[in-house]
């Protein structure tokens, strides 16, 4: 298949796409936070009660069960089940709510472009969730077709892909998932494919501005870039102010952040904040303790983390790795990072939402297939 025509069909399908994920957004919980935040930035003189009466205004129209007290499920965090009826009714609270969502510069950013260019505030808050779709599934063809040399096999398998459960949940929120899954996967691409440090750390540092957690992922991904520098071509110096330009990022968000993370966490899954600034609860060290306990398990059994860890397992060889090869031990110390990333942001954050996973799990799957199409490469070049 010539790869015009494999282009030709994907333009096509993501179009298709593009209409569904348009007309089916789930227009979930964040996206009244998000809402405002597009406001505050495009008319800073506006008072609270004022956006507060625009968000619910053209939310009540597209999701009005979203403002209803949820009887039908147990409360995980006290008072989460009101929780989005006392918003939609106070703006005082509604107002210390946005500082939640504001650490996240680069999506609220975009989300303003689009805002200015005429769209509706509900609207300009995922469509650059579908627009990062389409991106991700271009850019998982050029990988694929550049690692298999078939365009027809790419392309299947990018279309596979694209129908990932994740990866669809993803593109029907109003969150910066998508946003940040194609920023990480594209600093991945740049570095691997590429070996340009200096663009892959640009978008690593968009990635973090978009969502602060992977400064985590970045940071271990450096200690592998250096032990294998030499694979990759990269002197110290690069790496040392790729790690300064990462670390002003996140200190950037942390600098204007007012809400600890003991209050995020609180909030998330103890005891609802509504007050989250003005008057939050004391965090309590021993509840923290207990909560996580109680969902490590939980969670990343419902996760694909434990399916892709038996497929790295088997893929990866163990007499590959006994006999020390490079490109096995690069690989396996990349799937490394990735679930000791997880498991501290699971420390953190302790729950692992497919669509706030989704860039990892798509990582992994292109990894294993990259490092499977050159398996036989790496056998042949043994002693």
């Amino acid at each position: 298949m010539k790869k015009g025509i494999a282009y030709l069909i994907l333009s096509l399908y993501t179009l298709i796409m593009s209409y569904y994920l348009y007309t089916h957004q789930y227009y979930n919980a964040d996206i009244e936070a998000y809402m405002g935040l597009v406001y505050k930035a495009n008319h800073p003189e506006m008072k609270i009660e004022e956006i507060h009466h625009k968000v619910y205004t053209e939310l009540k129209d597209k999701n009005p069960k979203l403002f209803e007290v949820s009887v039908g499920r147990e409360e995980e965090a006290i008072g989460e089940n009101s929780y989005y009826k006392t918003l939609s009714e106070n703006p005082k609270a509604y107002e210390e709510e946005l500082q939640l969502f504001s650490v996240k510069p680069f999506y609220n950013f975009i989300n303003s472009i689009f805002f200015k260019m005429g769209f509706p505030a509900s609207t300009s808050t995922f469509l650059i969730t579908i627009i990062s779709y389409i991106l991700i599934v271009f850019l998982i063809f050029v990988f694929l077709s550049q690692i298999l040399k078939s365009n027809f096999l790419a392309l299947t398998l990018t279309l596979l892909l694209s129908l990932f459960k994740p990866l669809l949940d993803t593109s029907r929120h109003a969150t910066p998932d998508a946003l940040s899954c194609i920023l990480l996967l594209l600093s991945i691409y740049f570095v691997a494919r590429k070996r340009n440090l200096f663009v892959a750390t640009v978008l690593g540092m968009l990635c973090i501005l978009t969502r602060p957690e992977y400064f985590i992922f970045y940071i271990l991904s450096l200690v592998v870039l250096y032990i294998f520098k030499n694979e990759f071509r990269i002197k110290t110096k690069e790496l040392f102010f790729s790690l300064i330009y990462l670390f002003l990022s996140f200190a950037l968000i942390q600098y204007f952040n007012q809400i600890p993370w003991s209050v995020l966490f609180m909030n998330q899954f103890t005891k609802v904040q509504i007050y989250p600034i003005s008057n939050p609860d004391p965090f309590n060290f021993h509840e923290y303790v207990s909560f996580v306990k109680s969902k490590i398990f939980f969670e990343f059994n419902t996760s694909y983390f434990v399916l892709l860890a038996i497929f790295i397992i088997v893929i990866a060889d163990y007499k590959l790795v006994l006999k020390k090869n490079p490109k096995t031990i690069l690989f396996l110390s990349f799937m490394g990072i990735i679930y000791l990333t997880v498991f501290i942001r699971f420390l953190l954050f302790p729950i692992l939402v497919n669509r706030m996973m989704v860039g990892f799990y798509l990582v992994i799957i292109l990894s294993l297939i990259a490092y499977q199409s050159s398996k036989k490469e790496i056998i042949q070049s043994l002693p």
